[in-house]
Protein backbone atom coordinates (compact mmCIF):
# COMPACT_ATOMS: atom_id res chain seq x y z
CA UNK A 1 0.00 0.00 0.00
CA UNK A 2 1.23 3.52 -0.99
CA UNK A 3 1.43 6.00 1.84
CA UNK A 4 1.91 9.63 0.44
CA UNK A 5 4.00 10.60 2.67
CA UNK A 6 7.10 8.59 4.51
CA UNK A 7 9.00 10.69 7.09
CA UNK A 8 12.51 9.14 8.28
CA UNK A 9 13.47 10.28 11.77
CA UNK A 10 11.17 10.86 14.35
CA UNK A 11 12.58 13.98 16.07
CA UNK A 12 10.79 17.34 17.08
CA UNK A 13 11.08 18.15 13.24
CA UNK A 14 9.72 14.74 11.83
CA UNK A 15 6.88 14.48 14.01
CA UNK A 16 6.26 18.26 13.49
CA UNK A 17 5.53 17.48 10.19
CA UNK A 18 3.85 14.36 10.29
CA UNK A 19 1.51 15.84 12.99
CA UNK A 20 0.98 18.76 10.31
CA UNK A 21 0.37 16.47 7.69
CA UNK A 22 -1.87 14.01 9.74
CA UNK A 23 -3.99 16.76 10.47
CA UNK A 24 -4.06 17.81 6.93
CA UNK A 25 -6.10 14.23 6.08
CA UNK A 26 -2.51 13.06 4.44
CA UNK A 27 -1.50 10.15 4.87
CA UNK A 28 2.25 9.84 6.31
CA UNK A 29 4.60 6.71 7.54
CA UNK A 30 7.43 7.63 10.09
CA UNK A 31 10.24 5.03 10.28
CA UNK A 32 13.08 5.75 12.68
CA UNK A 33 16.00 3.15 12.93
CA UNK A 34 16.71 3.63 16.85
CA UNK A 35 15.50 0.58 18.57
CA UNK A 36 13.62 2.89 20.77
CA UNK A 37 12.29 6.35 22.10
CA UNK A 38 15.55 7.81 23.34
CA UNK A 39 15.07 10.11 26.76
CA UNK A 40 18.16 12.57 25.87
CA UNK A 41 17.11 16.02 26.98
CA UNK A 42 19.17 17.71 24.66
CA UNK A 43 17.86 20.60 23.30
CA UNK A 44 16.71 23.45 25.87
CA UNK A 45 13.13 23.52 24.29
CA UNK A 46 11.04 25.92 21.79
CA UNK A 47 11.58 29.36 21.56
CA UNK A 48 8.48 32.30 21.09
CA UNK A 49 8.17 31.18 16.87
CA UNK A 50 7.99 27.76 17.57
CA UNK A 51 5.50 27.87 20.66
CA UNK A 52 3.54 30.17 17.91
CA UNK A 53 3.73 27.07 15.61
CA UNK A 54 2.97 24.18 18.40
CA UNK A 55 -0.11 26.31 19.94
CA UNK A 56 -1.68 25.86 16.18
CA UNK A 57 -0.77 21.85 16.18
CA UNK A 58 -3.19 22.05 19.21
CA UNK A 59 0.06 21.07 21.67
CA UNK A 60 1.29 24.21 23.55
CA UNK A 61 -0.78 23.80 26.37
CA UNK A 62 0.79 20.39 27.46
CA UNK A 63 4.07 22.06 26.35
CA UNK A 64 3.89 24.89 29.09
CA UNK A 65 2.35 22.63 31.12
CA UNK A 66 5.86 20.10 31.05
CA UNK A 67 7.82 22.80 31.53
CA UNK A 68 9.14 26.01 32.74
CA UNK A 69 9.92 29.25 32.16
CA UNK A 70 13.68 30.16 31.55
CA UNK A 71 15.54 30.57 34.90
CA UNK A 72 18.27 33.30 35.42
CA UNK A 73 21.90 32.60 35.12
CA UNK A 74 24.78 32.39 37.63
CA UNK A 75 28.05 32.65 36.95
CA UNK A 76 31.21 31.85 38.90
CA UNK A 77 34.83 32.17 38.43
CA UNK A 78 37.20 30.07 40.56
CA UNK A 79 34.12 28.24 42.13
CA UNK A 80 32.70 31.27 43.64
CA UNK A 81 29.33 33.38 42.26
CA UNK A 82 30.41 36.48 40.49
CA UNK A 83 27.38 37.48 38.97
CA UNK A 84 23.11 37.09 37.82
CA UNK A 85 22.00 37.88 34.48
CA UNK A 86 18.45 37.40 33.70
CA UNK A 87 18.10 37.60 29.85
CA UNK A 88 14.40 37.55 29.80
CA UNK A 89 13.84 40.46 32.59
CA UNK A 90 11.17 43.07 32.00
CA UNK A 91 10.02 41.05 28.75
CA UNK A 92 6.32 41.04 28.78
CA UNK A 93 4.09 39.16 26.38
CA UNK A 94 2.02 41.84 23.78
CA UNK A 95 -1.04 41.91 22.05
CA UNK A 96 0.95 40.83 18.85
CA UNK A 97 3.39 38.57 20.52
CA UNK A 98 2.08 36.26 23.19
CA UNK A 99 5.07 34.47 24.23
CA UNK A 100 7.36 36.73 25.56
CA UNK A 101 10.29 34.49 26.07
CA UNK A 102 11.39 30.46 24.85
CA UNK A 103 10.62 27.92 27.25
CA UNK A 104 12.73 24.96 29.40
CA UNK A 105 11.42 21.32 27.63
CA UNK A 106 13.27 18.41 27.67
CA UNK A 107 13.88 17.55 24.41
CA UNK A 108 12.13 13.95 25.01
CA UNK A 109 9.21 15.20 26.86
CA UNK A 110 8.09 17.52 23.71
CA UNK A 111 8.74 14.63 21.17
CA UNK A 112 6.50 12.12 23.66
CA UNK A 113 3.92 14.89 23.57
CA UNK A 114 4.34 15.30 19.62
CA UNK A 115 3.76 11.64 19.12
CA UNK A 116 0.56 11.25 21.92
CA UNK A 117 -1.03 14.21 19.44
CA UNK A 118 0.02 12.35 16.12
CA UNK A 119 -1.11 9.25 17.81
CA UNK A 120 -4.65 10.81 17.90
CA UNK A 121 -4.28 11.06 14.40
CA UNK A 122 -4.07 7.32 13.61
CA UNK A 123 -0.03 7.40 13.76
CA UNK A 124 2.38 5.89 15.43
CA UNK A 125 6.24 5.75 15.01
CA UNK A 126 7.82 2.73 13.87
CA UNK A 127 10.88 1.89 15.78
CA UNK A 128 13.99 0.27 14.49
CA UNK A 129 13.51 0.53 10.54
CA UNK A 130 16.22 1.79 8.97
CA UNK A 131 16.34 3.06 5.06
CA UNK A 132 19.24 2.11 3.41
CA UNK A 133 18.48 3.38 -0.10
CA UNK A 134 15.39 4.35 -2.56
CA UNK A 135 14.77 5.25 -5.97
CA UNK A 136 12.06 7.62 -7.16
CA UNK A 137 10.32 7.50 -10.91
CA UNK A 138 7.81 10.52 -11.92
CA UNK A 139 4.99 9.10 -9.53
CA UNK A 140 6.69 7.62 -6.52
CA UNK A 141 9.52 7.09 -4.09
CA UNK A 142 10.52 3.27 -3.19
CA UNK A 143 12.57 3.01 -0.32
CA UNK A 144 13.89 -0.16 1.02
CA UNK A 145 15.28 -1.22 4.72
CA UNK A 146 17.73 -2.95 5.88
CA UNK A 147 15.78 -5.32 6.85
CA UNK A 148 14.38 -5.85 2.59
CA UNK A 149 10.96 -4.25 3.34
CA UNK A 150 10.42 -2.02 0.52
CA UNK A 151 7.96 1.12 1.49
CA UNK A 152 6.57 2.73 -1.30
CA UNK A 153 5.64 6.24 -1.35
CA UNK A 154 4.37 9.56 -3.09
CA UNK A 155 7.28 11.46 -1.11
CA UNK A 156 10.20 10.78 0.82
CA UNK A 157 11.38 13.47 3.58
CA UNK A 158 14.43 13.21 5.43
CA UNK A 159 14.81 13.75 8.85
CA UNK A 160 17.19 12.16 10.36
CA UNK A 161 19.69 14.62 11.56
CA UNK A 162 23.01 15.86 10.60
CA UNK A 163 24.49 12.31 9.25
CA UNK A 164 21.32 11.89 7.34
CA UNK A 165 21.14 9.04 5.15
CA UNK A 166 18.67 10.33 3.08
CA UNK A 167 20.53 13.55 2.21
CA UNK A 168 23.24 11.32 1.25
CA UNK A 169 21.14 9.35 -0.73
CA UNK A 170 19.97 12.50 -2.55
CA UNK A 171 23.52 12.63 -3.45
CA UNK A 172 23.63 16.35 -1.53
CA UNK A 173 26.38 18.19 -0.75
CA UNK A 174 26.50 19.15 2.95
CA UNK A 175 28.88 21.96 3.02
CA UNK A 176 30.82 23.76 5.59
CA UNK A 177 33.54 23.37 7.67
CA UNK A 178 33.87 21.38 11.25
CA UNK A 179 35.75 23.20 14.30
CA UNK A 180 37.52 20.56 15.95
CA UNK A 181 39.00 23.02 18.22
CA UNK A 182 35.57 23.86 19.73
CA UNK A 183 34.58 20.72 21.33
CA UNK A 184 32.21 20.17 23.99
CA UNK A 185 30.60 17.41 26.44
CA UNK A 186 27.16 16.76 27.28
CA UNK A 187 24.59 14.17 29.42
CA UNK A 188 21.97 14.38 31.04
CA UNK A 189 22.98 13.70 35.07
CA UNK A 190 21.50 13.49 38.28
CA UNK A 191 23.45 14.98 41.35
CA UNK A 192 22.86 13.90 45.32
CA UNK A 193 24.54 16.25 48.29
CA UNK A 194 23.17 19.01 45.78
CA UNK A 195 20.29 20.88 48.15
CA UNK A 196 22.66 24.07 48.16
CA UNK A 197 22.56 24.43 44.28
CA UNK A 198 19.32 26.64 43.10
CA UNK A 199 17.23 24.69 40.90
CA UNK A 200 15.88 27.80 40.19
CA UNK A 201 19.42 29.04 38.11
CA UNK A 202 21.34 28.27 35.14
CA UNK A 203 24.77 27.92 37.10
CA UNK A 204 27.43 28.54 34.81
CA UNK A 205 31.46 27.59 36.06
CA UNK A 206 34.06 29.83 33.19
CA UNK A 207 37.79 29.47 34.35
CA UNK A 208 40.48 29.83 32.10
CA UNK A 209 41.45 26.37 32.17
CA UNK A 210 37.75 25.25 31.21
CA UNK A 211 34.35 25.24 31.94
CA UNK A 212 31.46 23.26 33.94
CA UNK A 213 27.33 24.60 33.14
CA UNK A 214 24.20 22.67 35.15
CA UNK A 215 21.13 23.49 33.82
CA UNK A 216 17.64 22.15 35.78
CA UNK A 217 15.83 19.50 33.62
CA UNK A 218 12.25 20.66 34.31
CA UNK A 219 10.24 17.83 35.83
CA UNK A 220 12.90 16.28 37.34
CA UNK A 221 14.02 16.60 41.42
CA UNK A 222 17.76 15.62 40.61
CA UNK A 223 18.63 16.00 37.11
CA UNK A 224 20.62 18.66 35.03
CA UNK A 225 21.36 19.36 31.61
CA UNK A 226 25.60 18.78 31.84
CA UNK A 227 27.76 20.99 28.93
CA UNK A 228 31.43 21.06 30.13
CA UNK A 229 34.67 22.01 27.79
CA UNK A 230 36.46 18.08 27.90
CA UNK A 231 39.03 16.78 29.71
CA UNK A 232 41.92 16.31 27.74
CA UNK A 233 44.82 13.51 27.39
CA UNK A 234 48.55 14.70 27.62
CA UNK A 235 48.42 15.26 23.63
CA UNK A 236 45.72 17.71 23.56
CA UNK A 237 43.18 15.44 22.34
CA UNK A 238 40.03 15.17 24.12
CA UNK A 239 38.93 12.43 26.31
CA UNK A 240 35.55 10.86 25.43
CA UNK A 241 32.94 11.56 28.38
CA UNK A 242 32.48 9.41 31.15
CA UNK A 243 30.90 9.81 34.39
CA UNK A 244 33.97 10.10 36.24
CA UNK A 245 35.42 12.28 33.69
CA UNK A 246 32.00 14.54 34.93
CA UNK A 247 32.79 14.33 38.83
CA UNK A 248 36.09 15.42 37.70
CA UNK A 249 35.09 18.55 35.51
CA UNK A 250 32.63 19.57 38.64
CA UNK A 251 34.60 19.14 41.28
CA UNK A 252 37.94 21.27 39.11
CA UNK A 253 35.23 24.15 38.31
CA UNK A 254 32.41 23.68 40.67
CA UNK A 255 34.41 23.14 44.03
CA UNK A 256 31.01 21.69 45.48
CA UNK A 257 32.05 19.31 48.40
CA UNK A 258 29.74 16.56 48.60
CA UNK A 259 27.90 17.04 45.73
CA UNK A 260 28.08 13.90 43.75
CA UNK A 261 26.77 12.30 40.47
CA UNK A 262 25.07 9.29 41.01
CA UNK A 263 23.89 8.95 37.31
CA UNK A 264 25.72 10.16 33.69
CA UNK A 265 23.41 9.28 30.76
CA UNK A 266 23.18 9.69 26.88
CA UNK A 267 27.05 11.31 27.12
CA UNK A 268 28.20 12.47 23.89
CA UNK A 269 31.10 14.80 22.31
CA UNK A 270 29.99 17.77 20.38
CA UNK A 271 32.03 19.52 17.79
CA UNK A 272 30.91 22.71 16.00
CA UNK A 273 29.75 21.98 12.86
CA UNK A 274 28.42 24.69 10.37
CA UNK A 275 27.17 23.35 7.24
CA UNK A 276 24.17 23.30 4.96
CA UNK A 277 22.82 20.98 1.98
CA UNK A 278 23.81 22.40 -1.29
CA UNK A 279 19.61 21.75 -1.86
CA UNK A 280 16.89 20.85 -0.01
CA UNK A 281 14.49 18.73 -3.06
CA UNK A 282 15.90 15.89 -5.49
CA UNK A 283 12.44 14.96 -7.11
CA UNK A 284 9.96 13.30 -4.16
CA UNK A 285 12.70 13.70 -2.11
CA UNK A 286 12.94 16.32 0.38
CA UNK A 287 15.00 17.32 3.47
CA UNK A 288 14.06 18.91 6.91
CA UNK A 289 15.97 19.98 10.03
CA UNK A 290 19.77 19.06 11.19
CA UNK A 291 19.63 17.00 7.47
CA UNK A 292 19.34 20.05 6.26
CA UNK A 293 21.84 22.36 8.24
CA UNK A 294 24.01 22.28 11.23
CA UNK A 295 25.17 25.03 12.90
CA UNK A 296 26.80 26.06 16.32
CA UNK A 297 24.37 26.03 19.56
CA UNK A 298 24.82 29.28 20.88
CA UNK A 299 21.06 30.88 21.03
CA UNK A 300 19.52 27.02 20.66
CA UNK A 301 18.40 27.29 17.02
CA UNK A 302 18.91 24.01 16.46
CA UNK A 303 15.88 22.27 17.66
CA UNK A 304 13.85 25.48 16.50
CA UNK A 305 14.78 25.78 13.01
CA UNK A 306 14.00 22.27 12.09
CA UNK A 307 10.35 22.61 13.84
CA UNK A 308 10.10 26.02 11.38
CA UNK A 309 11.26 23.48 8.26
CA UNK A 310 8.54 21.47 9.03
CA UNK A 311 5.84 24.07 9.69
CA UNK A 312 6.76 25.83 6.37
CA UNK A 313 6.99 22.17 4.17
CA UNK A 314 3.79 20.67 5.77
CA UNK A 315 0.96 22.52 4.17
CA UNK A 316 2.63 22.69 0.52
CA UNK A 317 3.68 18.81 1.13
CA UNK A 318 -0.14 18.64 1.65
CA UNK A 319 -1.27 20.58 -1.04
CA UNK A 320 0.49 18.77 -3.81
CA UNK A 321 0.29 15.30 -2.57
CA UNK A 322 -3.95 15.79 -2.39
CA UNK A 323 -3.30 17.19 -5.85
CA UNK A 324 -4.91 20.60 -4.92
CA UNK A 325 -1.99 22.35 -6.17
CA UNK A 326 0.91 22.51 -8.42
CA UNK A 327 4.20 20.81 -7.92
CA UNK A 328 6.30 23.99 -8.10
CA UNK A 329 4.60 24.62 -4.91
CA UNK A 330 7.23 22.52 -3.46
CA UNK A 331 10.00 24.44 -5.08
CA UNK A 332 9.31 27.00 -2.42
CA UNK A 333 10.28 25.30 0.24
CA UNK A 334 13.93 25.38 -0.39
CA UNK A 335 13.41 28.91 -1.97
CA UNK A 336 11.92 30.41 1.61
CA UNK A 337 13.67 28.10 3.85
CA UNK A 338 17.35 27.51 2.33
CA UNK A 339 18.52 31.58 2.91
CA UNK A 340 16.65 31.14 5.97
CA UNK A 341 19.05 27.98 6.84
CA UNK A 342 22.25 29.90 5.64
CA UNK A 343 21.04 33.14 7.75
CA UNK A 344 20.97 30.79 10.76
CA UNK A 345 24.45 29.40 10.76
CA UNK A 346 25.76 33.02 10.21
CA UNK A 347 23.58 33.96 13.11
CA UNK A 348 25.02 31.01 15.13
CA UNK A 349 28.42 31.30 13.89
CA UNK A 350 28.80 35.13 15.21
CA UNK A 351 26.95 34.70 18.24
CA UNK A 352 28.84 31.55 19.33
CA UNK A 353 31.93 34.11 18.69
CA UNK A 354 30.49 36.57 21.10
CA UNK A 355 29.98 34.15 24.00
CA UNK A 356 33.36 32.62 23.66
CA UNK A 357 34.72 36.16 23.63
CA UNK A 358 32.54 37.00 26.84
CA UNK A 359 33.29 33.97 28.76
CA UNK A 360 36.92 34.72 29.13
CA UNK A 361 36.44 37.80 31.39
CA UNK A 362 34.78 37.23 35.05
CA UNK A 363 31.03 37.55 34.96
CA UNK A 364 30.61 36.98 31.66
CA UNK A 365 28.35 34.17 30.23
CA UNK A 366 26.00 32.66 27.86
CA UNK A 367 23.45 35.39 28.40
CA UNK A 368 24.93 37.59 25.66
CA UNK A 369 23.97 35.41 23.08
CA UNK A 370 20.01 35.66 23.94
CA UNK A 371 19.03 37.98 21.45
CA UNK A 372 15.96 39.33 20.32
CA UNK A 373 17.47 37.37 17.03
CA UNK A 374 16.85 33.96 18.38
CA UNK A 375 13.48 34.44 19.29
CA UNK A 376 12.44 33.75 15.38
CA UNK A 377 9.52 35.89 15.31
CA UNK A 378 11.58 37.75 12.72
CA UNK A 379 12.15 35.45 10.37
CA UNK A 380 9.69 35.78 7.02
CA UNK A 381 9.87 35.28 3.40
CA UNK A 382 9.73 38.29 1.13
CA UNK A 383 12.04 37.81 -1.35
CA UNK A 384 9.54 34.40 -2.24
CA UNK A 385 7.34 33.91 -4.95
CA UNK A 386 4.71 33.91 -2.82
CA UNK A 387 5.05 37.24 -1.90
CA UNK A 388 3.35 39.60 -4.36
CA UNK A 389 3.87 43.07 -4.29
CA UNK A 390 1.21 45.18 -2.38
CA UNK A 391 -0.63 48.44 -2.78
CA UNK A 392 -1.78 49.07 0.69
CA UNK A 393 0.46 51.43 2.45
CA UNK A 394 1.33 49.13 5.42
CA UNK A 395 4.87 48.24 7.57
CA UNK A 396 3.72 44.40 7.05
CA UNK A 397 4.46 42.69 4.00
CA UNK A 398 3.59 39.42 2.33
CA UNK A 399 5.38 36.66 3.45
CA UNK A 400 5.74 38.46 6.80
CA UNK A 401 5.17 36.51 9.98
CA UNK A 402 1.06 37.07 10.82
CA UNK A 403 0.97 39.10 13.99
CA UNK A 404 -1.74 37.68 16.86
CA UNK A 405 -4.30 40.19 18.29
CA UNK A 406 -6.81 40.67 20.56
CA UNK A 407 -10.17 40.69 19.24
CA UNK A 408 -13.79 40.18 20.21
CA UNK A 409 -16.58 38.18 18.43
CA UNK A 410 -18.70 40.96 17.11
CA UNK A 411 -22.16 38.93 18.36
CA UNK A 412 -21.57 37.47 21.55
CA UNK A 413 -18.62 40.01 22.69
CA UNK A 414 -16.19 36.88 23.90
CA UNK A 415 -12.68 37.55 23.55
CA UNK A 416 -10.94 35.87 20.78
CA UNK A 417 -7.56 35.87 19.78
CA UNK A 418 -5.99 35.80 16.34
CA UNK A 419 -3.76 33.11 16.64
CA UNK A 420 -7.29 30.91 17.77
CA UNK A 421 -8.72 32.13 14.42
CA UNK A 422 -5.63 31.25 12.39
CA UNK A 423 -5.39 27.69 14.27
CA UNK A 424 -5.88 24.98 11.89
CA UNK A 425 -5.35 23.42 8.48
CA UNK A 426 -7.09 26.54 6.51
CA UNK A 427 -6.13 29.98 4.58
CA UNK A 428 -7.68 32.93 6.43
CA UNK A 429 -8.68 36.24 5.06
CA UNK A 430 -9.11 39.25 7.19
CA UNK A 431 -11.19 42.15 5.88
CA UNK A 432 -10.81 45.17 7.64
CA UNK A 433 -13.51 47.74 7.16
CA UNK A 434 -17.14 47.72 5.37
CA UNK A 435 -15.84 47.97 2.10
CA UNK A 436 -13.16 44.76 2.47
CA UNK A 437 -16.36 43.19 4.10
CA UNK A 438 -18.69 43.24 0.71
CA UNK A 439 -15.29 41.20 -1.12
CA UNK A 440 -15.18 38.51 1.57
CA UNK A 441 -15.72 35.18 -0.47
CA UNK A 442 -17.85 32.07 1.26
CA UNK A 443 -16.32 30.41 4.09
CA UNK A 444 -14.79 26.42 3.56
CA UNK A 445 -13.32 24.01 5.22
CA UNK A 446 -10.03 25.14 3.96
CA UNK A 447 -10.35 29.20 3.84
CA UNK A 448 -11.68 31.28 6.69
CA UNK A 449 -13.05 34.87 6.46
CA UNK A 450 -13.89 37.05 8.71
CA UNK A 451 -14.78 40.57 8.66
CA UNK A 452 -13.48 43.13 11.12
CA UNK A 453 -15.50 46.37 11.82
CA UNK A 454 -17.50 46.25 9.05
CA UNK A 455 -20.76 47.13 10.88
CA UNK A 456 -23.44 44.60 10.58
CA UNK A 457 -21.37 42.03 8.43
CA UNK A 458 -18.34 42.12 11.19
CA UNK A 459 -17.57 38.39 12.53
CA UNK A 460 -14.34 39.86 14.61
CA UNK A 461 -14.61 43.39 16.55
CA UNK A 462 -11.26 45.40 16.74
CA UNK A 463 -12.29 46.47 20.35
CA UNK A 464 -8.91 47.66 21.36
CA UNK A 465 -7.33 48.71 17.72
CA UNK A 466 -4.75 45.69 18.58
CA UNK A 467 -5.80 44.36 15.10
CA UNK A 468 -5.14 47.51 12.73
CA UNK A 469 -1.78 48.86 14.93
CA UNK A 470 -0.37 44.96 14.29
CA UNK A 471 -1.28 44.82 10.65
CA UNK A 472 -0.74 48.28 9.88
CA UNK A 473 -3.85 48.83 8.25
CA UNK A 474 -5.58 52.53 8.67
CA UNK A 475 -8.43 51.70 5.77
CA UNK A 476 -9.81 49.33 4.34
CA UNK A 477 -8.23 46.26 2.99
CA UNK A 478 -7.67 42.53 2.95
CA UNK A 479 -5.40 40.42 4.26
CA UNK A 480 -4.71 36.83 3.68
CA UNK A 481 -2.55 34.34 5.77
CA UNK A 482 -0.94 31.12 4.75
CA UNK A 483 -1.50 27.99 7.01
CA UNK A 484 1.77 28.67 7.88
CA UNK A 485 0.45 31.93 9.89
CA UNK A 486 2.56 34.19 6.97
CA UNK A 487 1.21 37.09 5.07
CA UNK A 488 0.29 35.64 1.90
CA UNK A 489 -1.08 38.86 0.40
CA UNK A 490 -2.05 42.31 1.56
CA UNK A 491 -4.83 43.98 -1.18
CA UNK A 492 -7.73 46.56 -1.82
CA UNK A 493 -10.42 45.49 -1.56
CA UNK A 494 -10.80 46.38 -5.37
CA UNK A 495 -8.47 43.71 -5.56
CA UNK A 496 -10.36 40.89 -4.74
CA UNK A 497 -9.14 39.06 -8.10
CA UNK A 498 -5.89 39.16 -6.47
CA UNK A 499 -7.08 37.22 -3.71
CA UNK A 500 -8.34 35.05 -6.16
CA UNK A 501 -5.26 33.82 -7.93
CA UNK A 502 -3.27 33.97 -4.61
CA UNK A 503 -5.59 31.30 -3.39
CA UNK A 504 -5.21 29.20 -6.47
CA UNK A 505 -1.11 29.33 -6.20
CA UNK A 506 -1.38 28.34 -2.51
CA UNK A 507 -3.69 25.32 -3.39
CA UNK A 508 -6.56 26.40 -1.74
CA UNK A 509 -10.00 26.83 -2.93
CA UNK A 510 -11.46 30.88 -4.47
CA UNK A 511 -14.79 30.87 -1.98
CA UNK A 512 -16.90 28.42 -3.18
CA UNK A 513 -17.96 25.44 -0.67
CA UNK A 514 -15.21 22.55 -0.68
Amino acid sequence: MTTSVLIVGSGPTGLTLALDLARRGVSVRVVDKSPEFPRSSRAKGPNQRSLEVLEDLGVVRAVLDGGRAPVPMRKYRDGLPVADADPWAGRRPTPDVPYDRGWLLAQWKLEEILRDRLAAHGVRVELGVEIVSYEQSTAAVLARTAGGQAIEARYLVGCDGGRSRVRKLMGATFEGDTREEQVMVTGDVALTGADGLSRDHWHQWFDEDGAVMLCPIPGTAAHWWFQAGPERAADGTPVPPSRDGFQRLLDRHARLPGVTLTEAALLSTYRVNVRMADRFRAGRALLAGDAAHVHPIAGGLGMNTGIQDAYNLGWKLAAVATGRADEALLDTYEEERLPVAARTLDLTSRGLDVVLAAIKRPGGGLDVGITDAMSGLGVGYRWSSLAPPTTVDTPLRPGDRAPDAPCADARTGAPVRLFEVFAGPHVTLLAFGARAARALPRRSDRLHAYALDAGPRSDLADTTGHARTAYGITGDALVLVRPDNHVALIADPSQAHAVRDCLHTLGEPSGAPS
